[in-house]
């Protein structure tokens, strides 16, 4: 039988191969990248809250992996969409939604989410995803540190700050480690850019 002529449906673009637009994930826009890395935070927020923390408040910041990997693809207000899912999620999971902690979650994930976009948006390729996971560590832990201390515990939070933040630097560098090596080797990841990005 001879190949079909007939022009593609409206709305079913295809790519250089003829498949269509989507199907290996150049097509997809910034709202299905959006969906896509919320489900990922949805499901490093769950294994984070298994982790034994101090405090109930204090996140060691698995799940802001996603947003790390989101300030190269997402224009900027699916990218503050992003944090607000990644903070709900959280919230969900640890049944935290209507209580201070969500307050602190909410704090220490946007000011992450948007010392990483800065970096990113300033410094460009100059900057690694190390050095950006490790700014986002240190302004989320900052904020996670200072708003309880001004609300909650007064000048005790400077007992538990040190490890805190210890602990905050070597999650970040872990997490850049692994957002390098993932932007490096992974072809959806690639393509997603060159889509979302040019």
């Amino acid at each position: 039988m001879p190949a079909s002529t007939e022009a593609p449906p409206p709305g079913s673009e295809t790519d250089s191969s003829g498949a269509p637009a989507g199907r290996n994930g150049s097509g997809r826009g910034p709202a299905d990248i959006t969906a896509l890395l919320g489900a990922f935070c949805f499901f490093l927020s769950a294994i984070e809250y298994m982790v034994p923390k101090p405090l109930p408040f204090m996140r060691l910041g698995i799940a802001n992996l996603p947003i790390l990997l989101a300030a190269d693809l997402l224009p900027f207000p699916w990218y503050v969409a992003l944090a607000l899912v990644k903070v709900f999620g959280m919230s969900v999971i640890s049944g935290s939604l209507f209580s201070y902690v969500a307050l602190f979650s909410l704090a220490g994930t946007l000011a992450a989410a948007l010392v990483m976009w800065v970096a990113r948006a300033a410094f460009g390729r100059f900057v690694s995803a190390i050095g950006v996971s490790i700014l986002g560590a240190i302004a989320s832990n900052a904020v996670q540190i200072a708003i309880p201390s001004v609300v909650v515990f007064g000048d005790a939070a400077r007992l538990i700050a040190p490890p805190f933040l210890a602990a905050g630097l070597v999650t970040g560098l872990l997490l850049g480690v692994f957002a390098e090596a993932f932007a490096k080797k992974s072809r959806w990841y690639a393509r997603a850019r060159e889509t979302l990005r040019g």
